[in-house]
């Protein structure tokens, strides 16, 4: 029988919440699971929203399933169990060899450093490298099996797909906000503006409410989004972010968003690899859990912003 995919919910909102009801404890669970007690509540939550019903209730310091979660947690653990054996079963043709993955610098350090872990966990013989290019749209690198590239899509004698689209948003300290009275888009025109290489995404920002782009005088350029955002943490100005680099550090309340309007990036997240790669077992499952673990991991952070 096929289900449709909007009755399937996220393996990892299942996995927290078989490790929860097996433990009985958040914390447990967290250990089980190398996650945060926090990142294994928000599973829960976006769970029970996807279900529309409530598995879990607070019992003193320890949490109890309700009687709608027992029944369930019966069904997640065998269905758990039977992809368990699915597994077993494919254990003699288990993906094995290196793979080259060359990102830009940004996404690598934000997102995929942080999620290696999964791939691993799916795929634990095979051996990863992982390059950064100096250009972000660079998919020149022989050694490279597959690229995460930002652009605008044109890579000749390249296969390429879309992997995200980019909204940027201006971003900056509590600390800054807070002590700067910041209320509309003309308030950062007498704030230090924080710019990756160029003054590109600031003044398309200022364009679309019809204001002028501040002078350079205020101004710092960076040539790497993780110094852009250790300044940005630091209250040094105001920069301009996304979801996908900023995400980690919005949610755990370092960096918010002075206003809720975005502008669209002209260029893109892409997968990119050479033609004849593309077939290679290794490669097409490293794309797939890319795409879906990315598409999981935003669709996630939305709804916690959304709280």
């Amino acid at each position: 029988m096929t289900w449709p995919a909007r009755n399937l919910p996220s393996m990892s909102a299942l996995r927290a919440f078989d490790a929860v009801a097996r433990h009985g404890s958040l914390w447990q669970a967290a250990q089980e699971l190398h996650r945060t007690p926090s990142a294994i509540s928000h599973q829960l939550r976006f769970l029970e929203r996807e279900l529309g019903l409530e598995l879990t209730e607070r019992d003193g310091k320890g949490i109890e399933l309700t009687p709608f979660g027992r029944r369930y947690a019966q069904e997640v653990r065998t269905a758990l169990g039977l992809i368990a054996q699915a597994a077993e079963i494919a254990d003699d043709v288990q993906l094995h060899g290196r793979l080259t993955i060359s990102c830009t610098p940004g996404f690598a350090t934000f997102w995929l450093c942080n999620h290696f872990n999964e791939f691993r966990s799916l795929y634990p013989l095979v051996r990863i490298k992982l390059v950064t290019p100096r250009r972000l749209d660079d998919v020149s690198d022989p050694e490279s099996d597959v690229f995460i590239a930002f652009g605008a899509g044109s890579w000749p004698n390249h296969w390429s797909e879309l992997l995200a689209q980019v909204e940027f948003t201006p971003i900056c300290s509590p600390v800054l906000l807070n002590s700067n009275n910041i209320h509309t888009p003309e308030d950062l025109t007498r704030l230090p503006l924080l710019h990756l290489n160029d003054f590109q995404d600031w003044s398309l920002w200022f364009g679309t409410y019809g204001l002028p782009m501040p002078g350079p005088e205020n101004s710092i350029v960076f040539s790497d989004v993780y110094l852009a955002q250790a300044a940005a943490i630091a209250g040094q100005g105001v920069a301009m972010g996304d979801d996908i680099v900023c995400g980690r550090a919005l949610t755990d309340g370092d960096l918010v968003r002075p206003f809720d309007s975005t502008i669209k990036s002209p260029e893109s997240y892409f997968l990119v690899c050479e033609r004849h790669k593309l077939d290679q077992p290794i490669v097409s499952a490293f794309c797939n859990w890319l795409k879906a673990s990315l598409a999981e991991s935003r669709q996630l952070l939305r709804s916690r912003q959304h709280e």
